[in-house]
């Protein structure tokens, strides 16, 4: 019993790590392209910068890499993994394609989140002589943060999900646990165990967005 509280103690520690990380990298490279997304989209869509053809070629190049099976792109970015980590196996190395699988889903989030933002006000700031960079910082994101909040929500709990399908290629956490010792070693408890924590981290993280978003949103 010991070893069992021991090892998914372990695993948990190991799956937050990656989820935190991967969040963070994901939100880095996701945030400047759902941003470009929405400025560069046409007049009607909320767009400041209306570019339709850079609109199109990145929109298509997000939506080809959102469409990737996470394990086939797991495995595609093995040796991207050893050439930033080290190594190819782990939590370390999960963390690689975990930010880039999921920082296309965070785009189009982004996207989503800044198109929701009332044209009036970003009207209003060009009235008042904003340059486009103010509006995108002080107007725009501003504005559409509790939308984002949420958004980041829904990409933490992918995440996690993401996590455990890495266990079954060696990537760590509570995914390994239930696969090495539940699945392989024919001991169920442990594959119970790990869903139940999985389960457990995605409430705690689902009502703790929702109560943060809910408040941003008062307090516009």
């Amino acid at each position: 019993m010991n070893q069992m509280i021991n090892l998914v103690m372990s695993a948990t520690g190991e799956t937050l790590v990656m989820v935190f990380f991967s969040t963070l990298f994901s939100l880095i490279l996701g945030l400047p392209i759902g941003v470009l997304l929405h400025v560069t989209s046409s007049e009607e869509q909320g767009g400041i910068i209306p570019q339709p053809i850079f609109n199109n070629i990145l929109g298509r190049i997000v939506n080809v890499l959102r469409s990737f099976p996470f394990i086939i792109l797991m495995i595609l970015l093995i040796p991207l993994s050893r050439l930033i980590v080290g190594t190819s196996i782990g939590t370390k190395a999960t963390i690689v394609p975990l930010s880039i699988a999921a920082a296309p889903f965070v785009a189009r989030i982004i996207e989503s989140a800044l198109k929701e933002v009332d044209p009036g006000v970003v009207q209003a700031a060009k009235a008042m002589g904003s340059t486009n960079a103010q509006i995108i910082i002080k107007v725009l994101i501003p504005e559409a943060m509790p939308s984002l909040v949420s958004g980041v929500t829904l990409t933490i709990i992918n995440l996690i999900g993401y996590s455990a399908m890495a266990g079954a290629i060696g990537g760590g956490g509570l995914g390994d646990l239930a696969i090495r010792y539940g699945y392989q070693r024919f001991r169920p408890s442990y594959m119970v165990a790990a869903v139940l924590v999985i389960l457990i981290l995605v409430e705690v993280i689902q009502v703790a967005g929702n109560k943060l978003s809910a408040k941003l949103l008062a307090s516009r």
